[in-house]
């Protein structure tokens, strides 16, 4: 949608919505994606968004919900009776219900779902309920396509229509046993190039990439990226066909994952937007603040260490930014590096190899900035800088390559060490990282310098 029509439309539909002119609302967004409506909604008072979804259809308004952002979505919730609520849920897929539901107060959650009329899709949004968001079982539907192996092809193409009839797409169809144990995958055009009286055992593919109910969604996203699935199918501990799960509710999760990872890189302790209360802001911003607070008064304890070597090499303070900067930023390099390795996954035996490149890959950048500092020094900072000297200048660039050494092998081990404990290693590329790297160079500076200028 143009930028132009976009803001007419919005200006038009604020002046319908002051006279409440229901038909001009209906006509303005006659049309229009879901997701567009969604984005025209976010722009308006919550009285008003909620007033536009209890005019819409309920199959629209069900699917304009699900484009809101999560927080706004559980304001308009909180807005709509159980019957509304109810009425929303019956037009939605079980994965997207579940997932609407899961916002709710624990007493409404179960007066919607005992008001669903159909018991079927209750009980499929109660099993998925029961799941870890963050598994493959909170991310799948149970909307699927499945035939029997023992079926013909007839009578197989007569169950595919009924079970079609409820479904909005179709990707995949899956093939199982008499016990629902999922066999393999069904070709559709193998299904329609082949007689009618053939047996479903002979023409499917038992080729079939699958994800366990309790398998990580960090795992299904992986193994869907690496083998290019648009659907995967979820079967539970014994091999059951329970499920499935498209590209989009993997998208879906990976995108609300990279946004967390993003804010805790940049100190941020939980997820906010621009229009998030002060109190939510300050306290998402605060703890990180605090973090880098104590940092400062360990960095600050550190030069007060070295304080008499202060006193007799001055020039010494004005190289202790640079080398911690140095330092913080090739921590937060190499951290994001290992975050973004273990996101995929591709950690494995070849960990002690890797590392080993990380630290070559220190040492020669160490090599070429402490060159460049030496010819800078030598042109420009020994007539700005009294007492720069060719063993001060030694002092700086021996320190700067052992400091770019040891941020990168912190910056390597502390998201490993996350890892491994079961915190989120994401939170490593922070402050976290950029601090206590700070406290590192300025240690391994004034130690170095201690030892070349004997102070």
């Amino acid at each position: 949608m143009q930028e132009n029509n976009w803001q007419d439309i919005l200006e038009k539909l604020e002046e319908a919505l002051e006279v409440k002119n229901n038909a001009l609302i209906i006509n303005l967004l006659d049309g229009l994606h879901p997701a567009d409506i969604a984005e025209l909604l976010k722009k308006l008072d919550i009285e008003d968004i909620v007033y536009i979804i209890r005019l819409l259809p309920d199959e629209i308004s069900a699917d304009v919900l699900t484009e809101l952002d999560d927080d706004l979505q559980e304001e308009v919730l909180e807005k709509l009776s159980t019957e509304e609520i109810t009425d929303i849920v019956e037009e939605l897929e079980t994965d997207e219900a579940a997932d609407l539901l899961a916002e709710l107060p624990e007493n409404q959650k179960a007066e919607v779902i005992t008001s669903i009329e159909d018991v079927e899709q209750a009980k499929d949004i109660v099993e998925l309920l029961r799941y870890d968001e963050d598994t493959a079982g909170g991310l799948m539907g149970k909307e699927l396509v499945k035939v029997n192996e023992n079926w013909t092809v007839l009578r197989a193409v007569a169950e595919m229509r009924k079970q079609a009839e409820n479904i909005e797409r179709v990707h995949t169809i899956f093939v199982v046993d008499d016990d629902n144990k999922l066999k393999g995958r069904l070709s559709l055009k193998r299904l329609l190039t082949t007689s009618t009286k053939t047996p479903i055992k002979e023409v499917y593919n038992p080729e079939i990439k699958f994800v366990r109910v309790n398998d990580p969604a960090s795992e299904v996203a992986q193994m869907m990226q690496k083998y290019n699935l648009f659907v995967v199918p979820v079967v539970d501990e014994l091999g059951h066909l329970v499920g499935q799960i498209t590209l989009d509710d993997v998208m879906e999760y990976v995108q609300e994952e990279a946004e967390k990872d993003y804010q805790m890189a940049v100190g941020l302790a939980d997820e906010v937007e621009l229009d998030d209360t002060l109190k939510d802001m300050m306290k998402a911003r605060l703890p990180w603040l605090i973090v880098a607070l104590l940092g400062g008064f360990l960095s600050v304890t550190v030069l007060n260490g070295f304080s008499a070597a202060l006193n007799k090499y001055a020039v010494l303070f004005f190289f202790t930014p640079l080398i911690a900067a140095t330092a913080g930023n090739v921590g937060v390099q190499s951290a994001a590096i290992m975050v973004q390795s273990l996101a995929k996954g591709t950690i494995k035996d070849d960990l002690w190899k890797k590392l080993l490149k990380e630290v070559s890959l220190s040492f020669l950048n160490g090599i070429v900035l402490a060159m460049i500092l030496l010819v800078v020094g030598k042109i420009f900072l020994g007539h700005i800088l009294p007492g720069f000297d060719i063993k001060m200048a030694a002092t700086v660039a021996i320190s700067l390559v052992s400091v770019i050494i040891i941020a990168s092998l912190v910056g390597t081990f502390v998201p490993l060490m996350l890892h491994r404990f079961g915190i989120d290693p994401a939170v490593a590329t922070g402050p976290f990282i950029t601090t206590s790297n700070d406290i590192f160079g300025l240690f391994i500076f004034f130690t170095i310098a201690r030892i070349i200028l004997g102070f």
